[in-house]
């Protein structure tokens, strides 16, 4: 089982992967492949937490994977520690010189490194990997700098696969990240309008970190406290323009032909395709008719995926 730590509980000597990894793709997967066959130390991915432009500059950056998830992702890939080093305003302060030697080499005792091609670190971002290099070499550490990888439509990248979410496209997602899209979340109370109509719902309480897909109806696999079982169901991402146009956006699951109390349960939910967007319907009836219609069109989608 990876284990998730910070630096000072780390177990050394490690071999490091360092960057964001957010998303895992293949390229990301490339450079991680690089500490797991090369050397003695623990196989480790070391990332900053939280993201260095929330604390540099108070920008949201919600992320594809978070850490609790990125673990057991990260497993099959042989690597067994995820280091979250924790990223403040002293931490940004450090020269690249400086943290290469106290964090990487002297806390983590390095054995080798490796990072993207298009890594930057220290103060004012002034490190990048022939400094790196330099730094960790003249110690005796090496050094694997991996290409950026490339595909048809251009760099593989996390934002990629953000832009593709938000776009509602989860096959272009999946594809970019070699498997599917999953976020998870809490079963809370909600208002019950929707058991009113014939189409009760639970609604999930996700953790506000979370990079969600953009708004709309999507036919979806739910796994309820993580049990094997797989549930067809829709799930509504978004406000209720029918119900409470003043409503803020929320998540909303209907598990398709199944009563089951879910209040308080834990659910993994995995969007397959976006079946429309959403708007405002004349009136309860009008809406109860769409979801019936969405909810034959996602057991179509959710049958052939």
């Amino acid at each position: 089982m990876t284990t998730l730590c910070n630096p000072k509980q780390a177990r050394v000597p490690t071999a490091l992967a360092l960057g964001s990894f957010d998303g895992l793709h293949a390229g990301h997967r490339q450079v991680i492949d690089a500490i797991t066959k090369q050397s003695p130390g623990i196989p480790s991915v070391v990332s900053f937490w939280p993201h260095p432009r929330e604390v540099l500059f108070g920008e949201s950056r919600l992320r594809l994977d978070l850490p609790s998830e990125k673990t057991s992702l990260l497993q099959p890939l042989g690597v067994e520690q995820l280091v979250l080093v924790p990223f403040d305003l002293s931490l940004a302060a450090l020269s690249a010189e400086t943290f290469v030697n106290e964090m990487l080499l002297q806390t983590l005792q390095a054995c080798c490194i490796a990072v993207g091609e298009n890594f930057r670190f220290g103060r004012n971002r002034e490190g990048d990997t022939s400094t790196l290099k330099k730094l960790a070499e003249s110690k005796g550490v090496e050094v694997f700098v991996i290409p950026i990888l490339k595909d048809l439509d251009g760099r593989m990248s996390s934002s990629r696969i953000r832009s593709a979410l938000s776009g509602g496209d989860l096959e272009i997602a999946r594809n970019l990240m070699g498997r599917p899209y999953r976020f998870r979340g809490k079963v809370v109370s909600g208002k019950g309008i929707g058991k009113t109509i014939g189409w009760p719902t639970a609604n999930l309480q996700v953790d506000g970190r979370k990079f969600l897909p953009g708004l709309g109806v999507y036919a979806a696999f739910v796994w309820i406290n993580n049990e094997e079982r797989t549930f067809p169901a829709v799930m509504n991402l978004g406000p209720q323009p029918t119900i409470d146009p003043e409503s803020p956006s929320a998540v909303e699951v209907h598990i398709l032909d199944e009563n089951i109390n879910l209040e308080g349960s834990e659910l993994v939910v995995e969007p397959v395709k976006r079946l429309r967007l959403q708007k405002c319907f004349k009136n309860l009836d009008a809406l109860s008719a769409q979801i019936r219609k969405d909810a034959d069109q996602a057991k179509v989608v959710l049958q052939s995926d």
